[in-house]
């Protein structure tokens, strides 16, 4: 038996199909497109690894604590994340409205809901204004274009992102109330 999508996720694409596609048309301007390319590739690892492993650097004392903290958190989330993601079985907008919805980027998987990109952003942008509220004005714009280049290279759904943003921000919170 193939898993399915709930019904309510099947209502969700249709009425969010049209602003992908709105979206998705930006991406003919090539420099936007190169934009929202780099924010995604960003929001697949390096800037949330690097991050990470600055901790030690960026703290005068706690940072290694701070660095356990956020890898704790990131694992924690990526558990709760796949779990969600095989379970619902969303399908990424390109795969459900062939033609109507163009992907400009490869995706990882076939199942789009939440995003783990919208959600590792969220939760490490909330993690850092926490312990480094100065690096906060920087990551805030990186963190929207991720956001917003996961809708825009036609891998995800708003609320797909609005899903993984609020399940990382849950993340954050509770990580920053066991451990603070």
């Amino acid at each position: 038996m193939q898993p399915r999508a709930p019904a309510l996720l099947d209502r969700l694409d249709l009425l969010e199909w049209r602003l992908c596609q709105r979206i998705g048309r930006l991406n003919l301007y090539r420099p936007w497109l190169a934009l929202l390319r780099l924010a995604s590739r960003l929001g697949d690892w390096p800037v949330w690894v690097a991050l990470v492993l600055a901790q030690p650097l960026l703290h005068e004392s706690g940072g290694w604590q701070h660095l356990t903290q956020y890898l704790l958190t990131a694992l924690a989330a990526i558990g709760v994340y796949r779990l969600i993601k095989t379970r619902l079985c969303r399908e990424r907008p390109f795969i459900t409205f062939v033609g109507n919805v163009r992907c400009s980027e490869p995706a990882r998987d076939r199942y789009s809901f939440p995003s783990g990109h919208a959600l590792h952003a969220v939760m490490f942008l909330a993690l850092t204004a926490s312990h480094l509220p100065w690096l906060t004005p920087w990551l805030v714009p990186l963190v929207g274009l991720i956001a917003l280049s996961r809708v825009g290279l036609g891998l995800h759904y708003l609320s797909d992102v609005v899903a993984g943003a609020l399940l990382g921000l849950m993340f954050a919170w509770a990580s920053l109330a066991l451990v603070g």
